[in-house]
């Protein structure tokens, strides 16, 4: 990381200018992480395809981290984090500049406050225990209905308490800035984890009321269904079998989405075993239906560079069910650089079309498969 002393600048600034003031020590912390690969996808649209990804295992970023020392254990905080795609160059997060984090607040003994765009709760206590996608990156739970491959709240306020022996929690509320509407587009997310020792464990409830933007649904193309809570949302020709996802350019509107996570992890010696349950619930068009999902594994640190990850994931919904194997190896070539393989492997029932995660165009069957050879590289 590139550390800009702030303090001394400030201090040069107020000489020219004649002031007299003291100024407190500050810091600026410019960061990044850089991710790519190459991945084979066993069907997608009813071919195979080889790819060149990038943002799979870590989300290509960089950013400013800085903080303000205001005296009487006080701090002034922000962070300004820009999302992008490497084999591109187009920004992530619909192209906003700091689409992954953009915020300040205020941080204290006592705890930090934020305002901003920020990630909720889903992500800071239960996105840890998605083993799965230690893998390869991909395998984030079905759809990421659940949010657990990490997803921000925008206009909201936040608190995170202090570490208090192991125990924190949290609280914040997504404003939707909308005049006579204020419900609707509103979020809220909380959470309490706790660590000590070998042990953690962490609950987490994130709620988005009529979610739009990047939170708007395309039911068929996350999760390869035609119906989602009654409606149709893709049409299948009997003949061709070529489907038309009515929802790709044009979001399925839902009342309300809801999910409930917790999880749980346990070390023992060289081997991490964790696990997660999460239950997102949908309401609209008069119905309610719900994901679970369950997923468990481990990850074995062969030696102090190696590590080797395995994830299992049972997904239901309406009827529907989806069994996903994960496997993968990180092997670290400096504390900065590391290169990594591995594969996924997905099955779902019968009238789905499988798609791995939310990451590809769904398979022309129930099955899908992946590899992927990548590396990553922070600053």
């Amino acid at each position: 990381m590139f550390y800009v002393a702030l303090g001394t600048l400030g201090t040069l600034v107020g000489s020219l200018s004649g002031g007299t003031a003291a100024f407190a020590q500050n810091s600026v912390t410019l960061y990044g992480k850089i991710d790519t690969g190459i991945t084979y996808v066993s069907n997608e649209g009813g071919s195979a395809n080889y790819r060149a990804d990038d943002s799979k295992m870590y989300g290509n970023r960089w950013g400013l981290l800085g903080s303000e020392d205001l005296g009487g254990g006080l701090k002034a905080v922000f962070r300004l984090e820009n999302g992008f795609a490497l084999n591109t160059g187009q920004l992530k997060q619909g192209g906003a500049e700091f689409g992954r984090q953009a915020y300040v607040g205020l941080s204290s003994d006592f705890g930090t406050l934020l305002f901003g765009n920020q990630y909720d709760f889903t992500n800071d206590f239960i996105l840890q225990y998605n083993v799965s996608a230690y893998a390869t990156g991909y395998s984030i739970h079905q759809g990421d209905f659940d949010r657990v491959g990490g997803d921000r709240l925008q206009n909201a306020v936040k608190y995170t308490s202090p570490d208090l022996k192991g125990l924190s929690f949290g609280g914040m509320y997504s404003f939707s800035n909308r005049a006579g509407d204020f419900h609707n587009g509103s979020s809220w997310s909380a959470g309490v984890n706790y660590a000590h020792g070998p042990f953690a464990a962490s609950v987490a409830y994130t709620r988005l009321n009529q979610p739009s933007g990047l939170a708007a649904l395309d039911p068929y193309g996350a999760i390869g269904v035609t119906t989602f809570l009654g409606q149709t949302v893709a049409t299948r020709d009997p003949v061709t079998g070529a489907v038309t996802d009515l929802y790709a350019s044009t979001p399925f509107n839902v009342d309300s989405q809801g999910t409930l996570g917790v999880g749980a992890s346990y070390t023992l010696g060289k081997l991490m075993l964790m696990g997660n349950f999460t239950d997102t619930t949908f309401k609209g068009y008069g119905q309610s239906s719900s994901m679970k999902v369950y997923e468990a594994g481990g990850v074995y640190n062969f030696t102090e560079a190696l590590f080797g990850v395995l994830g299992y994931q049972y997904t239901t919904f309406e009827g529907h069910h989806w069994n996903s194997i994960s496997a993968g190896a990180t092997y670290a070539l400096s504390k900065r650089t590391s290169v990594y393989a591995g594969a996924d492997f997905l099955v779902a029932s019968s009238g789905v079309d499988a798609n791995i995660g939310y990451n590809f165009t769904p398979s022309s069957s129930q099955h899908q498969s992946m590899a992927r050879i990548g590396m990553f590289h922070s600053f």
